[in-house]
């Protein structure tokens, strides 16, 4: 009886010492340390603000100034465009759309992507080598080819954009966060959880989860970027939003023609998507760093 107590209580401590999240004190103030993170989350924060917010600054995206194709300058700070509309009030309501879809299209495929690669990692075996065989027919599709066949099937509505971004980028995250559960796998918490009896889905949710979810953040950050410039490229090739909408891949190919003679229109949307891309994928850099450092 005493032998038994011992071990459960040795079982418990390893636990306790292989489940504790390594580093998971300080990571803000060493993030907050570093110039890229801290601009690039400040621009971020930016773009956000923005997107929830434009309709109380009192712009007006859609109305017609009466002057057109006005360079920048101080009644019109980012000029106005073929139709006179101001390219400042359209730049900043683009966000809204920008951030609707990329965020959401991440946040479905990092829960579809961590839910996989938990299982998969976990289970091993056929699931395992079924879900990878799976996930490599997805990571071959061509991305555009694969959001033309959707949009085509199911409309350009937000949610079914975002739902097939979804299911792009899910195999991505799915492929790393199960290597990620096979080095988990060998430590004795895992082993004691199994011994103990506790069922799947709470070794994965209480155990396993929680020691994967740096990683699950980092890949989150990452895809994030991609997303957005994704949603902005079909907006692009015009099957996403639709005039007159302020969207930014719309903007930038309503305006493509007038490069030359009024650069404002095609240069200040461009910049705002480089701007939130860059900042997301710096933000997702240091938070690697900072983890796994």
């Amino acid at each position: 009886m005493a032998a038994d107590v011992l071990l459960a209580d040795r079982i418990d401590l390893a636990r306790t010492l292989d489940a504790a999240p390594p580093r998971s004190r300080g990571v803000w103030a060493l993030l907050l340390r570093r110039p890229t993170f801290t601009l690039s989350a400040v621009v971020i924060v930016w773009w956000v603000f923005v997107a929830i917010a434009w309709r109380w600054l009192g712009l007006d995206p859609f109305a017609d100034t009466g002057v057109k194709l006005a360079p920048p300058g101080p009644e019109h700070w980012f000029g106005t465009d073929r139709i006179g509309r101001d390219v400042f009030a359209r730049v900043l309501a683009g966000a809204e759309s920008a951030l609707l879809i990329g965020p959401l299209g991440t946040l479905i495929a990092t829960a579809l992507g961590t839910a996989l690669g938990l299982v998969a990692g976990y289970r091993r075996g056929w699931v395992d080598q079924l879900f990878m065989r799976t996930f490599d027919v997805f990571l071959a599709l061509p991305t555009l080819i694969f959001l033309l066949v959707i949009v085509g099937a199911f409309g350009s509505s937000p949610l079914v954009l975002a739902a097939a971004i979804g299911v792009l980028f899910a195999p991505g995250i799915a492929r790393i966060i199960r290597a990620e559960v096979l080095v988990e796998m060998g430590k004795d918490y895992v082993t004691s959880a199994q011994v103990q009896g506790e069922r799947t889905g709470r070794i994965l949710a209480r155990e396993l989860l929680p020691n994967v979810w740096p990683q699950v953040a980092v890949q989150a950050a990452l895809s994030i970027g991609g997303a957005v410039f994704v949603a902005s490229s079909l907006s692009f090739l015009g099957l996403a939003a639709a005039p007159p909408s302020p969207d930014w891949g719309l903007a930038v190919n309503e305006n493509r023609a007038y490069l030359q003679g009024a650069w404002w229109t095609l240069v200040f949307p461009t910049l705002a998507i480089a701007s939130l891309v860059v900042s997301v994928n710096l933000v997702a850099d240091n938070l690697k760093e900072v983890l796994r450092g």
